[in-house]
C-alpha cells in the first residue's frame, strides 16, 4: 500500500490527468485540496499549522458543499485515485486508500461504532468500488479486488475477490 515519494506537483499532475473531465472534475478538485492540505500535518510551527488549518478547513467546506466530496486532510490517499462521479463521498479521516483506486458516487469509507471512532478502512491498490457502496469499520480491501454497487463492506476482502451484497459476501 505504500506509495513512492514523489513531489506535490507531479502528484497533482497525476490527479489531473487520471479524471476523466480534467479541470471540471469535482474529484480532480477534491484531490487538489487534499493535496494542498495533507502536508500541514507534518507542519511543527504551530503559528503556520494553525493559519494553515484554518485556510485547509475553508478550502475542505468549500469542496464538500461544491462538490459533495468530503476528503479530509488526515486521510492517506495514494496515488491516481479516480473519482469516477462526485457527491455524497465521505471519506473517513483515518482511511487509507492505496495507488490507483476508483470510487464512484455516494461510497461512505467510515468508522463503524463511535465506541472505537478512529477505525476506519485501508484499502489496497487497484481497488474498485462500486456506486452507493459503504465500507465501515476497521477492515482491509486487498488489491485488485472490487466492492460491488450498494455493498455493505464489514469484514476484511481478499485481494483479487469481489464483494457484493447487505452484508457483503466474498465472490473469488
Amino acid at each position: 500500500m505504500a506509495s513512492k515519494k514523489i513531489g506535490l506537483l507531479e502528484l497533482i499532475s497525476e490527479d489531473f490527468k487520471t479524471q476523466r473531465e480534467g479541470l471540471l472534475s469535482q474529484g480532480f478538485w477534491a484531490l487538489f485540496v487534499y493535496r494542498l492540505s495533507h502536508p500541514r500535518m507534518k507542519c511543527r510551527i504551530p503559528v503556520v499549522r494553525q493559519l494553515w488549518g484554518l485556510a485547509n478547513l475553508l478550502m475542505l467546506k468549500f469542496i464538500e458543499v461544491t462538490c459533495g466530496i468530503s476528503l479530509p486532510e488526515a486521510a492517506t490517499v495514494g496515488r491516481r485515485l479516480q473519482i469516477e462521479h462526485f457527491g455524497s463521498i465521505i471519506i473517513h479521516g483515518a482511511a487509507v486508500i492505496g495507488d490507483d483506486c476508483l470510487i464512484r458516487h455516494c461510497v461512505t469509507l467510515g468508522n463503524k461504532s463511535s465506541d472505537r471512532p478512529m477505525e476506519a478502512p485501508r484499502l489496497g491498490n487497484n481497488v474498485n468500488i462500486g456506486a452507493g457502496a459503504k465500507i465501515i469499520g476497521n477492515v482491509l480491501i486487498g488489491d485488485f479486488a472490487s466492492i460491488g454497487a450498494n455493498a455493505v463492506v464489514t469484514k476484511d476482502v481478499p485481494a483479487r475477490s469481489i464483494a457484493v451484497g447487505v452484508p457483503a459476501k466474498i465472490i473469488r
